[in-house]
């Protein structure tokens, strides 16, 4: 067993969902399974999770194991290690990869600066894999450097948007009942066919439900049901829940689940994945402004336009900025009126860089000019505004995608009103599809 190189600074604690634990939030979270303990009569259980990563992802199609394939440039299997990490009262991460991904995992640990992960060698079948994760928890082991849990949280490493409630549910149900997992609806009804390919019969679809990830075990009885287990059940089996029947005769609890448990399996999956956490982190925009008296009217016009493109606008000035990226804000539009170069911005993505911010997500910047082409002529101001290309190919490299817009101003008021309209526009779609084939471009509005 190895453990995960432990990182430098990185944001506090964000999760997939754009939620940061911090101050009363995390207070919550780390006393939700005190709270039960209290409830029950007894102390919280020392939690840990064992994740199996040594899948080859046939499924998929692709060359790259699919717990490994890129959304938004970071591997799957980091979103899932950070759902899994935001939840103060894990104690333990295992994550179970194949002798040959072993080097790539630690990287991913230490560039994405994960912590309490620790890495076992997967097995040739996914039962095998779990079995070395719960070996590496085990105190009868040689050389183990972990603490036994009460109880273990087993969950896919390609189901990244799992939830602190769900879990919860999972580890307080196992407590009681031994054993729990979630489950979900069935959404199609399962037929069994003949030998000759032919129906046989079909099941009532409302009588059965779809078993689903996180399961939760009490760590004795999923350990002794591993210790027992047959080899036909370690090479074909697939449910965690049924060896604990069959070999502890524990009767899980089936709790419900959320519609975001769904497995990446196939090549559409990640589209749908990178579609999810694009949406969740395109929910707030900070606008920052370097205007002043009559000329802010301009960026409160466009302000105003964008809260018709997009919810949660925030509005900071300059010494407003630390905060709103301590709050994980990923969208910012920087509003240059009384300048035409990159002043502002520039002091922006300094910042954006010394925050480590990034590190998770891509952050996007939308540098804003108005070009007021009768004052100053128009080629000095262009070959001004032009330098975007080269601030934008140093940014990038800290995972900041800096694009430009351009407004004419002054013009006659309603042609200004639906120059900003289309401005707003085109900030709307840049935030949400993060394209990063239009970084350093210069729009116009």
């Amino acid at each position: 067993m190895e453990s995960g190189p432990s990182g430098g600074s990185r944001p506090a604690e964000p999760g997939p969902r754009l939620r940061g634990l911090r101050g009363a939030d995390a207070a919550a979270s780390a006393s939700s399974l005190s709270r039960f303990g209290a409830e029950a009569g007894c102390r919280a259980p020392a939690v840990a999770a064992v994740l199996p990563a040594g899948g080859s992802g046939e499924r998929m199609g692709v060359p790259t194991p699919k717990q490994f394939c890129p959304i938004l440039e970071r591997p799957l299997i980091s979103y899932t290690l950070q759902a899994l990490e935001r939840v103060s009262w894990i104690k333990d991460i295992i994550v179970a990869v194949t002798g040959e991904n072993m080097e790539t995992m630690k990287g991913i640990i230490q560039r994405y600066q994960h912590k309490r992960i620790s890495l076992v060698e997967a097995g040739v079948t996914r039962h095998r894999s779990i079995f070395n994760g719960l070996k590496a928890l085990a105190e009868d082991q040689p050389n183990c450097r972990l603490s036994k849990p009460e109880v273990v949280i087993i969950h896919d490493a390609v189901r990244p948007f799992v939830e602190e409630d769900v879990l919860l549910n999972v580890v307080t149900a196992a407590q009681e009942h031994g054993a729990s997992g979630a489950i979900r609806p069935l959404v199609s009804t399962v037929i069994s066919p003949s030998a000759d390919s032919c129906l046989d019969h079909s099941l009532e679809r409302a009588r059965y439900r779809a078993s689903e990830m996180p399961q939760a075990f009490l760590f004795d009885v999923i350990y002794e049901a591993y210790q027992q287990c047959s080899d036909y059940d370690l090479e074909f089996g697939t449910e965690c829940l049924h060896l604990a029947l069959k070999y502890s005769h524990i009767k899980a609890k089936l709790v419900e689940g959320s519609p975001d448990l769904w497995k990446v399996t196939y090549k559409r999956d990640l589209y749908a994945a990178e579609s999810i956490i694009k949406e969740r982190i395109s929910q707030q925009v900070c606008v920052v402004m370097d205007a002043k008296e009559d000329e802010e009217h301009v960026g409160c016009c466009l302000e105003e336009m964008l809260k018709t493109e997009l919810n949660h606008i925030k509005v900071t000035s300059g010494q407003d900025l630390q905060q709103i990226i301590l709050e994980q804000c990923y969208n910012f539009v920087c509003v240059n009126v009384m300048t035409s170069d990159f002043e502002e911005t520039e002091r922006l993505l300094n910042m954006l860089e010394e925050s480590n911010l990034s590190i998770l997500y891509p952050v996007v910047v939308i540098s804003v000019h108005f070009l007021d082409y009768e004052s100053v002529p128009f080629g000095q101001k262009m070959e001004k505004v032009m330098q975007i290309r080269e601030f934008a190919k140093e940014a990038k490299k800290g995972n900041i995608l800096l694009f430009g817009l351009l407004i004419y101003f002054p013009q006659e008021e309603q042609k200004l009103r639906e120059s900003l309209r289309q401005g707003a526009t085109i900030i709307a779609a840049l935030i949400k599809e993060r394209n990063s084939g239009l970084i350093g471009q210069l729009l116009v509005a």
